[in-house]
């Protein structure tokens, strides 16, 4: 992936000022690393204390959501509240001649603005189905359909991607001159996140033990 190159940020507070030629702030670099890790992490104020919460999120457009208990604080918090959702993609550690020059090879995002809530039944199960269907394409169908009690026990948010920046690290180290002589390894050590075969559950009918085609598919943290 290119780190690409919309001159201008969107907003001050999503230009990246450190290493800023590794930001990329256009709008297919930032929707194919939300694309490539579900998983987030989004900061914000709970009773006047900062809270990172982990969570799995899932983009609709130039929109970003993300799930949780009705009755969680943090998503009480967060609505109508001023987020930041961070997503990262780990692809390698970068081992220098120099402690200083160690690094990570990585690809990030990250989201700022007031999260908004997602509501009505209807809504909701629309923006499930899309995060089921994005994660398994074709399982959505195959479930029991949400019960009116689980829609109203769960909770959704969003946030547009109007501020966002993306920040990608790749490549081998770049040892100053004068320490490319010193007698040590160095270069990348790549990283993946691997998907394993499917365990079915224990109490899963022997008619249905074979794991279904889109599970084979399924990829976590790749390029796309």
């Amino acid at each position: 992936m290119t780190t690409s190159q919309s001159p201008k940020p969107p907003s001050p507070r999503t230009r990246v000022r450190r290493l800023h030629e590794k930001a990329a702030y256009d709008a297919a670099t930032i929707a194919a690393i939300l694309d490539a890790m579900p998983l987030a992490h989004v900061g914000h104020l709970v009773g006047g204390a900062p809270v990172v919460t982990p969570t799995l999120q899932w983009r609709i457009g130039a929109r970003v959501f993300w799930h949780g208990s009705a009755a969680s604080r943090m998503m009480k918090a967060a609505a109508g509240a001023q987020v930041c959702l961070t997503v990262t993609c780990v692809d390698g550690m970068v081992l220098a001649r120099s402690g200083l020059e160690h690094s990570v090879n990585y690809r990030s995002v990250m989201v700022f603005g007031e999260a908004e809530a997602v509501t009505g039944a209807e809504a909701k199960e629309a923006a499930l189905k899309a995060m089921m269907e994005q994660l398994f394409p074709g399982r959505w169908a195959a479930l029991r359909p949400m019960t009116a009690q689980e829609l109203k026990a769960t909770a959704i948010l969003s946030l547009p991607l109007t501020e966002a920046s993306a920040k990608i690290a790749a490549g081998p180290p770049t040892d100053p001159p004068e320490d490319v002589g010193w007698p040590v390894w160095a270069g990348e050590l790549p990283m993946a996140t691997a998907v394993l075969p499917p365990v079915a559950a224990p109490d899963l009918a022997p008619d249905l033990a074979d794991p279904p085609p889109y599970l084979s598919a399924f990829r976590w943290g790749e390029r796309r």
